[in-house]
């Protein structure tokens, strides 16, 4: 009971930290390239993450092995997923960017089937996952609307893949070999700032900033380095060390739910009865990935 109660509190910090991360890179970018808020959000959270590392007594990982894997899932699960969400979400909305998002369980469960970082799934985390993908649909309708167009919703549909790419060979070559999650967090921001930093002269303007963005984006900026890319990251390893890839990657279906509210109520994006059906079939889809078939009794056939 308490390892479940554990779990769930964790998935719900997660959930409003990261689903929040859409809100805070819009608002972020109305006085930031798209460049400087991934450089910034990647600094922050890896200086937070170090300096509570080390008071802690921890240290970094010091194996070369170690430091390679890490530099690729640094790649994978922080610059170029980040990059992508700051360039999409020039066109596309944060609600819209959370619902996009929230694919990634369905990209995570595959890649984790094929390298075989997850046990096949029962028929209920199946039908969660499935379900989850339809509540997506639901509050998207893409029917109605014709669907995301354009390179910004292809972005961030890439970041989406780039996490589950991330959260498989991380599971795979990280967590669980002795290494403190809390090391591992740290060590891959602080790659990934590095790998920003590098590739920031490369990537398109976007336009000039403003010369004096205002205390709006800074603050944004801010609370996306500390609390969602900091903090939301360090839970996410977590998650994967304790729970799976796939189970880490669940929690890409409350985005929508946290990204859509914010967005309402933050941004004034709409939010209507038929977004409000599909949040429900959303948690709905989540908690059957969580149900477990009992064991069979000794001796049953």
């Amino acid at each position: 009971m308490r390892t479940a109660s554990l779990y769930w509190s964790r998935v719900g910090v997660l959930a409003l930290l990261w689903g929040s991360t859409f809100l805070w890179i819009r608002l972020a970018l109305d006085g930031l390239r798209p460049a400087e808020v991934t450089v910034v959000r990647c600094a922050l959270g890896a200086l937070v993450l170090t300096a509570v590392c080390l008071a802690r007594g921890g240290r970094l990982p010091r194996s070369a092995g170690t430091w390679r894997h890490i530099t690729v899932a640094a790649f994978f699960c922080n610059a170029l997923p980040f990059t992508l969400l700051s360039l999409g979400q020039q066109s596309v909305g944060s609600g819209l960017a959370g619902l996009l998002n929230a694919t990634t369980p369905l990209w995570s469960l595959l890649i984790g089937l094929a390298v075989g970082t997850d046990r096949a799934p029962g028929v209920l985390r199946l039908g969660g996952l499935l379900l989850g993908f339809g509540g997506t649909l639901l509050i998207f309708a893409p029917w109605r609307h014709g669907g995301p167009a354009g390179w910004g919703a292809l972005a961030v549909l890439g970041a989406a893949l780039s996490y589950a790419v991330a959260f498989g060979y991380m599971r795979r070559h990280l967590v669980g070999r002795g290494t403190p999650t809390l090391s591992l967090s740290a060590a891959q921001l602080l790659a990934a700032t590095a790998l920003t930093a590098l590739a920031a002269p490369a990537l398109p303007a976007g336009g000039p900033p403003p010369a004096h963005p205002g205390a709006t984006p800074l603050i944004a900026v801010a609370v996306l380095g500390v609390l969602a890319t900091g903090v939301t990251f360090h839970l996410t390893y977590r998650i994967i060390a304790s729970e799976g890839a796939t189970d880490a990657a669940a929690v890409g279906y409350l985005l929508p739910v946290v990204s859509l509210l914010l967005g309402a109520l933050v941004l004034g994006e709409p939010l209507g009865p038929r977004t409000l059906a599909g949040m429900a079939v959303v948690l709905a889809g989540v908690a059957m990935t969580r149900l477990r078939r009992a064991p069979a009794p000794a001796g049953a056939r």
